[in-house]
């Protein structure tokens, strides 16, 4: 009986998971060409692939751009997000309202803020260098410029992730009791020692929840990147899961064994993060 109620659960990770992962790596680790990959009998190419990957001249600056648009996201999304809930905590007249009004950017589909985005900030007809023009600013070329473009895509992503962020930790202020905020104010406590003392303390199990998923959307994130500047100008927005996408389908000879080996790396680094947040838990727990 145990197992009849398990195996709904264990068929649909195993059709969508598992074996999407062992296919992957399966992939990565053979000499893959598109007559192959249809009919089959791809030559065993053990670590080459990854090899490939790893002395590829594109390898670091894409890995660096990786990274920082994972921590520029992370901490803007976080940071903004944190203080729109400490703000919405108030309670004020038409604060439901407005909440419900910055999570439109979570509910809209990722093309479609991304087109929106990608409107707004063109060089020529774009609101934000018509904004700064008024303001006697010159034009910036937000999406052809390799010096602007790395920047333009993290604003993007920041936007759409801040909403996120804010119903987590909300929800998780809304679980902080009032009385502990009574008794630091009768004890003297300022706002800012509250906050430090109190609030962001009693949301760590909340804040690490938030930044592990966060970090792990944002590792992945393609179709924003991919709508706005396809990786460009020469690369300069480029990240590993843009470049694993146009490694196995951006060429008229796909590559599908770096463009797996790619993949995994970002299946590698989204594990090891998951592990250091399991591991950090159980420190916790213990003390």
């Amino acid at each position: 009986m145990a197992w009849n109620f398990l195996a709904p659960v264990a068929i649909y990770l195993v059709a969508f998971y598992a074996y999407p992962l062992y296919r992957n790596v399966e992939l990565s680790l053979r000499e893959y060409t598109v007559r192959s990959f249809v009919q089959g009998g791809a030559p065993f190419a053990g670590l080459d692939n990854y090899r490939t990957v790893l002395t590829d001249p594109a390898f670091w600056p894409t890995l660096t751009h990786t990274l920082v648009f994972t921590a520029a996201s992370l901490a803007f999304q976080f940071s903004i997000g944190m203080a729109l809930a400490l703000f919405f905590r108030q309670h004020f007249p038409l604060s439901g309202t407005l909440r419900a009004l910055i999570l439109v950017p979570w509910l809209l589909p990722l093309i479609v803020s991304a087109s929106t985005w990608s409107w707004l900030l063109n060089s020529d007809s774009g609101l934000v260098n018509a904004a700064l023009g008024a303001v006697g600013i010159d034009q910036v070329n937000w999406l052809t410029s390799p010096g602007w473009s790395l920047t333009s895509v993290i604003i993007a992503n920041i936007w759409i992730g801040i909403p996120f962020n804010l119903v987590v930790l909300y929800s998780g202020l809304q679980a902080i009791p009032v009385e502990v905020y009574e008794a630091s104010a009768l004890d003297g406590a300022t706002g800012w020692q509250r906050f430090w003392s109190i609030t962001f303390p009693l949301l760590r199990p909340v804040s690490a929840i938030t930044l592990l998923l966060g970090l792990i959307y944002t590792l992945k994130v393609f179709d924003i990147i991919w709508i706005m500047t396809r990786g460009g100008p020469t690369d300069s927005s480029a990240t590993l899961a843009t470049w694993s996408y146009r490694l196995g389908f951006g060429n008229l000879l796909p590559e599908f064994g770096p463009a797996a080996a790619v993949g995994n790396l970002l299946i590698v680094m989204a594990l090891i993060a998951g592990l250091v947040y399991i591991r950090i838990q159980r420190k916790q727990n213990l003390r």
